[in-house]
């Protein structure tokens, strides 16, 4: 199939803006409580009244500040309570949101302050605000600096408190469906970031047909959701708006370090992550498993919760001794997962880069399901993903509901809608080269079964293009190799070179689990393991599944394992997570030439 839509479920207002939800949801649920925020360590509910009074109440500080509709304002912050509140602020101001990931360089500060032009920051942080002060002179057009860990909201408040209720109804109205609710700087694999102008009818049209597409997973009263996600990031901006529009109860967590610990506290009943969570919970499980000399039974449970998955798909379904087998495990190994995951939780939504169909089954034979989805910056996070009455796992899903996904002539994934933005900031050029006549141009590869769902295989510019002229598209064999738990990240080489060869960066947790179990020195590491007969040999068990979905030619045939991690303050990685592959390529090109010496 070539292309594929669906008509829309939600129906965007046309005068409206992001603002219209929180004052709906203070006249419709009052009381309900659409928030929750840890106060001395307890989770504590915000009530959707509370919350509409605290946001307008720091929006009429920025109003008292200057800030005046369209302005941009910046906002750079780990993912928090007060995040949230502030997005909410600066659209009932009147302004543009422009979010800065909290581990952006000063460089990068400068460059995403400048170039859209923010005339006031709130960062969370002292490392946040002595980044910013170290620029502040190239930046002419910044008139305050926030820092939200001294009293950015209280001051916010205490200014604003002069400012009448009607200027604030003014405001809040006065942005309409076009006009730009956020700048979203792409994170920028290569060259500088490009600001993503995303309009409030980008996110009417996202998030009101994910919720209503979705929604026995967003009912309120009931739903809750904790966003642990960075919140600059376009996929953690659809948690949050998604979570207000439905309402369900939304927490944040700022963290991930202690991740299980806050999914127990919380206990969501819907969870949205990036693959590497649900690796992590599964790899951590193996481990613990392992190390407790359970570690055949908790395999074979998963195996079980993988053909049991399996089974699902076929007209005959789950055999007898199957399902006995499932229901043995359940008790003594797949209730404990989700008692993990929260204990409340049936469904997830995974986004960012592939969760894998092994992987996918698993979840699913738990108890679990994880509904994996597609989407760019470009698109105001998904244009495609699996509903939850008909996942289909190994795709990324159907199209959003009033969307249209086309496949091009050279494989390449061409969308359409409402949700997409609307340009780079400031950049022609760019805009017109990734939409054309109405389309934007994803640079992914991807098919289109019969039923519309759409698998991605690769990016156009990822393809590497060996000597022998085979196109390799790197995806989908790395996703298979990382899903080892020894393998931390996987990047596949080989461009006009005679074979595919690998890097790969182990996971420091998993190998000190390994390591323990094999026998070798205390304290070891990926650097005096390296060449370690043992280790080899399990990282080419990783190399072997990943070849086992690809041709001959496009296999693996030799890899490296690195000493060091792919970082993000290193710039090997972005925000996201996605490899920034020249990067990776200068600054191990050592080990790739290793890769190829005779």
């Amino acid at each position: 199939m070539r292309e594929f839509s669906l008509p829309a479920l939600y129906e965007v207002p046309s005068d409206g803006n992001l603002t219209d939800l929180i004052r709906r949801n203070a006249a419709q649920h009052p009381e309900v409580a659409v928030m929750s925020r840890k106060v001395a360590g307890v989770w504590t509910d915000v009530t959707a009244t509370q919350f509409l009074a605290e946001v307008r109440a720091a929006a009429k500080g920025l109003i008292a500040a200057g800030v005046e509709p369209g302005d941009r304002v910046a906002l750079m912050s780990r993912t928090r309570y007060e995040w949230v509140q502030l997005d909410f602020a600066i659209w009932s101001a009147g302004a543009v949101t422009v979010p800065v990931y909290e581990t952006s360089s000063a460089e990068q500060v400068q460059w995403i302050l400048g170039d859209s032009g923010a005339v006031a920051v709130l960062v969370e942080s002292d490392a946040h605000a002595e980044a910013v002060a170290s620029v502040r002179n190239a930046l002419p057009e910044l008139r305050h600096v926030w820092q939200i860990d001294k009293g950015a909201v209280d001051s916010l408040t205490a200014s604003g408190a002069a400012v009448s209720e009607e200027t604030v109804d003014l405001r809040s109205v006065s942005a309409k469906a076009d006009d730009p609710a956020t700048i979203v700087y792409t994170s920028g694999t290569t060259g500088r970031p490009k600001g993503c102008v995303l309009t409030h009818r980008s996110f009417f049209a996202e998030c009101g047909n994910v919720v209503e597409r979705l929604k026995p997973l967003f009912r309120t009263g009931e739903c809750s959701v904790l966003l642990f996600l960075p919140a600059a990031h376009v996929f953690g901006r659809l948690v949050e708006v998604a979570s207000v529009m439905a309402p369900i109860k939304l927490g944040c967590v700022p963290d991930i370090k202690n991740l299980t610990d806050e999914l127990a506290s919380f206990r969501p009943t819907l969870i949205l992550g990036v693959p590497r969570v649900f690796e992590k919970v599964y790899n951590s499980a193996r481990a613990k498993a392992q190390a407790d000399g359970k570690g055949k039974i908790f395999d074979k449970a998963a195996n079980t919760a993988i053909a049991y998955s399996r089974a699902l798909g076929t007209p005959q379904g789950p055999s007898v001794g199957l399902k006995f087998k499932h229901k043995v495990f359940d008790r003594l190994v797949y209730s404990k997962l989700r008692a993990v995951l929260g204990g409340r939780g049936e469904y997830a939504i995974s986004g960012g880069a592939p969760l894998g169909e092994r992987l996918g089954h698993f979840y699913r034979g738990i108890g679990f399901t994880v509904l994996e989805g597609y989407g760019l910056t470009e698109t105001c996070a998904a244009t495609a993903f699996n509903p939850w009455d008909r996942q289909k796992i190994g795709t990324v899903g159907q199209p959003l509901p009033g969307s249209v996904v086309r496949i091009a002539d050279d494989g390449e994934v061409l969308l359409h809608g409402e949700h997409l933005f609307s340009g780079y900031w400031k950049n022609e050029t760019a805009t017109a080269e990734a939409l054309a006549d109405g389309w934007f141009h994803t640079g992914d590869i991807g098919t289109l079964d019969e039923d519309g769902y759409l698998a991605i295989t690769g990016r156009k510019k990822e393809i590497i293009v060996t000597a022998g002229g085979k196109n390799v598209a790197p995806a989908v064999i790395e996703d298979r190799i990382r899903g080892h738990a020894l393998v931390a990240e996987c990047m596949v080489v080989g461009d006009g070179r005679p074979f595919v060869g690998a890097l790969v960066t182990l996971d420091e947790e998993f190998l000190g689990h390994w390591a323990e179990e094999h026998g070798k020195p205390v304290g070891s590491t990926a650097l005096s393991l390296r060449d370690d007969a043992e280790l080899l040999a399990e990282v080419q068990r990783a190399i072997d599944d990943g070849n086992a979905a690809v041709s001959k030619a496009e296999s693996v045939r030799k890899f490296r394992i690195l000493a060091a991690q792919f970082t993000e303050e290193a710039g090997h990685i972005t925000p996201s997570l996605k490899l920034k592959r020249n990067v990776v390529a200068k600054d191990f090109a050592d080990e790739v030439e290793s890769i190829y010496r005779a």
